[in-house]
């Protein structure tokens, strides 16, 4: 069983209690109205899906019901830190690495 630690309830909880929720830390465009369909489309549906150390936003979800930062390792599963809302990681991310999807925009990507 996989187990995470929940730094609202303070205590270790089974995984199903748990939903992950994406990549953290995504600031979201001030002004939304003015991007364009393409930029707009970058935003809401690409993501970085590294290898190594990754920022997550988690909910617990049958807990407390509040949202948190994990920083867990994509190839491992290794959990390095969490960290309340508002916090700041102390655990670096992974470099980013190409891969041969970076050289597509969204546009190209929807012709597909």
């Amino acid at each position: 069983m996989f187990l995470i630690y929940c730094p609202y309830c303070e205590e270790e909880r089974a995984e199903e209690e748990f939903h992950a929720s994406g990549e953290a830390h995504i600031v979201r465009p001030t002004d939304p109205e003015s991007l364009s369909d393409e930029a707009w489309g970058d935003y809401v549906f690409f993501r970085k899906n590294p290898r190594g150390n990754h920022h997550e936003l988690w909910q617990h979800t049958t807990g407390c019901r509040k949202f948190f930062y994990m920083t867990r390792d994509t190839a491992t599963y290794e959990i390095k830190e969490i960290y309340k809302v508002g916090e700041q990681p102390n655990v670096a991310t992974a470099p980013a690495v190409p891969n041969k999807y970076d050289q597509f925009s969204s546009a190209q990507a929807v012709k597909k």
